[in-house]
C-alpha cells in the first residue's frame, strides 16, 4: 500500500556510547541499501541508569562513576573509555569523555517524547548525543534542552511544556516497561518489522544484511 513504510525501532539511551555509534553505523547500512525511503525509524527510550539523580554530577566524573557502578579501577575505566574513543571515532564520531556531565536521561526522554509526535525524534536524538558525547552539555538542564530542541526543529515554547507535560513522562514509562516485557538489558536494541532484533552496535554491513532479510520479507508480505 502506498505510503506504507516498514518500521525499525531502536530502544536507546543518550548516555550510552554504543547508542551513538549504532545509530551511525545503522544510518551507514540505511544508505546501502536502496531503500531508506520506506524505513520508518522510531525511538524508544531506555534508561541505562534510572537512579541517577537528577542534578548533574560535575564534568568529568565519567571514570569515577563508571569505576564505581562496574566495580573497576579508575585507570581501568578510563581505558575502556580511551577504546570507546578510537570505536566512536571509526564511525566518524567525535568522543570527549573528559567534558561529560552525568546525570538522569529521564527528563531528555521526555523530550525525545514530545519530539516523536512530531516526526522529529531521529534529529532530537542526534542532538542529544552529540550535546553529550562531544559537546559536553547537561542534558539534564531544562534550557539545555530547550536549546537543543529548537536545534533539532522543535518549537522552544512547545518544548519547555513538554518537559513539564506528565504525557510524555508517561510515554518514557510505557517505553521502559515495554523493555522489560521484551526482556532487553542492554541498548541500543533494534526490532525490525516486530519480527528480528539487532543488539548491539554492530557493524554496518551487519544491520545492511539484517535490513536487507527483514525489508524482502515485509516486500513480500503485501506491503
Amino acid at each position: 500500500m502506498a505510503g506504507i513504510k516498514m518500521k525499525v525501532e531502536i530502544w536507546s539511551d543518550i548516555m550510552c556510547p554504543f547508542c551513538y555509534i549504532g545509530k551511525r553505523n545503522y544510518e551507514s547500512a540505511l544508505a546501502q541499501t536502496g531503500f531508506a525511503d520506506e524505513i520508518q525509524t522510531e525511538w524508544h527510550s531506555f534508561q541505562l541508569d534510572p537512579s541517577l539523580p537528577e542534578t548533574a554530577m560535575p564534568a568529568g566524573n565519567i571514570y569515577q562513576y563508571l569505576a564505581e557502578r562496574k566495580g573497576m579501577d579508575i585507570a581501568t575505566a578510563r581505558r575502556m573509555h580511551d577504546e570507546l574513543t578510537l570505536r566512536a571515532a571509526e564511525s566518524g564520531l567525535t568522543y570527549n569523555f573528559d567534558r561529560s556531565v552525568i546525570a538522569n536521561s529521564f527528563k531528555a526522554h521526555t523530550l525525545i517524547q514530545f519530539a516523536k509526535t512530531k516526526g522529529l525524534d531521529d534529529a532530537t536524538e542526534e542532538a542529544l548525543f552529540k550535546a553529550y558525547f562531544t559537546d559536553g552539555k547537561d542534558v539534564s538542564d531544562t534550557a539545555t534542552l530547550v536549546a537543543l530542541a529548537v536545534e533539532a526543529g522543535l518549537d522552544a515554547n512547545e518544548a519547555a511544556a513538554a518537559l513539564e507535560d506528565d504525557t510524555y513522562r508517561y510515554a518514557v514509562s510505557q517505553d521502559l516497561a515495554e523493555a522489560r516485557q521484551i526482556g532487553i538489558s542492554g541498548v541500543p536494541f533494534f526490532v525490525l518489522n516486530r519480527r528480528y532484533a539487532v543488539s548491539g552496535a554492530q557493524p554496518a554491513d551487519s544491520f545492511a544484511a539484517a535490513l536487507e532479510k527483514s525489508y524482502r520479507e515485509w516486500k513480500d508480505s503485501g506491503a
